[in-house]
């Protein structure tokens, strides 16, 4: 989650909508990689 605010922010978004997370076993270790995707956006204030 931290990465995707710092992607957000380093293409001038100041939030992030529409977030998915995925997983995916690895290995029969019972690793998981899990990875997290979202749209970056400019909230503004009225």
């Amino acid at each position: 989650m931290n990465e995707l605010k710092q992607r957000a922010q380093e293409i001038g978004g100041n939030a992030v909508v529409g977030v998915d997370f995925d997983y995916e076993s690895l290995g029969q270790g019972g690793m998981l990689m899990v990875t997290a995707s979202g749209t970056a956006v400019i909230v503004e204030k009225e």
